[in-house]
């Protein structure tokens, strides 16, 4: 074989192999959303506005379950205060649905804290819409309703 011949067979062989090794799995865009919505509910409840900043489009509008309205700053400032008392909160029933660059994701929290010296249970529906902005997911809207226990 010539240089020629070894140096192209040697640059196609460069060229199948990925780019650089993966760190971990590869997760679906479903499973990010899942996580993206964990972080932001552990954030929340720690007063972590920064990280919910980096959530949140700047046109981002919220209904909370009373049915009143809040955008982007509301919810930030929501973040900062909040101080009540959660023994557990958990995240279940998730369905995500991509149309593109846009993606939908319903699931029910379920909160579990101290109030007025009982234990009291809550129990929210959410649906939040997120775009995909430069590789990454930004939510627009977010709605919330409170559930009777099931």
């Amino acid at each position: 074989m010539t240089w020629r011949m070894t140096f192209f067979c040697l640059l196609a062989v460069a060229m199948a192999l990925p780019a650089r090794a993966q760190s971990g799995p590869v997760r679906s865009d479903q499973e990010v959303l899942v996580q993206i919505e964990r972080d932001w509910d552990a954030a929340f409840r720690r007063n972590d506005a920064a990280f919910i900043d980096g959530i949140l489009a700047d046109e981002f509008v919220v209904t909370y379950d009373d049915g009143s309205r809040g955008d982007r700053a509301k919810e930030l400032a929501l973040a900062v205060s909040f101080n009540q008392k959660v023994d557990s909160s958990t995240q279940d029933e998730f369905i995500v649905k991509e149309y593109g660059n846009t993606a939908i994701v319903w699931f029910t929290l379920h909160l579990v804290g101290p109030s007025k010296g009982q234990t009291l249970a809550l129990n929210y529906r959410f649906v939040d819409v997120f775009v995909l902005r430069d590789a990454r997911w930004q939510c627009v809207s977010s709605q919330s309703t409170r559930i009777s226990a099931p």
